[in-house]
């Protein structure tokens, strides 16, 4: 059996903050390293074949702390088609502060609306029309040649590939 496997890079330190980061190349928080290496404890007895991240640095954190862990050595490529949505005018504000200033309908707009386009940024739909064609032409064709593929990048990115799938 062929698997695919998706982790969300761990906590950022902007993500410890509450901030947007986007496509800002923000490290691993301290609890982000403890949590990529809790990950190697739920996926220890699976065994991939190549690797897939972005090339922001949280991502590529996660995936180096998982794969020296677990004693990997596997193909891994990047490619910024997995990034994070680009939250343009949003990126480095709060969030929550950002809730309170224009309340909780345009929040949910902004943060889970499919089609709405942030200022200078990219919606949801530009994330998946971006996402779902480099996963059809580089990763599928991987797991139909039957090799086991993971995927660490972001929760956009990655929510865009689970919507497709």
């Amino acid at each position: 059996m062929t698997y695919l496997a998706l982790i969300r890079h761990t906590e950022s330190q902007w993500n410890a903050k509450g901030l947007w980061t986007g496509l800002t190349d923000i490290p691993l928080s301290e609890k982000g390293v403890k949590e990529a290496e809790a990950i190697v404890g739920l996926i220890r007895n699976f065994k991939f074949d190549i690797a897939y991240t972005s090339p922001l640095v949280r991502a590529k954190q996660t995936l180096k702390i998982i794969m020296q862990k677990l004693g990997w050595s596997i193909p891994v490529i990047e490619n910024k088609a997995l990034n994070e949505r680009d939250y343009g005018v949003y990126t480095g504000k709060n969030k929550w502060e950002m809730k309170k200033a224009v309340g909780d309908e345009m929040f949910l707009k902004i943060r889970r609306g499919f089609d709405y386009a942030i200022p200078n940024g990219e919606s949801l739909r530009d994330v998946y029309n971006r996402v779902v064609p480099y996963y059809q032409q580089e990763i599928l064709p991987k797991l139909k040649a039957g090799q086991n593929v993971l995927i660490v990048a972001h929760g956009n990115s990655l929510r865009a590939l689970t919507k497709y799938l």
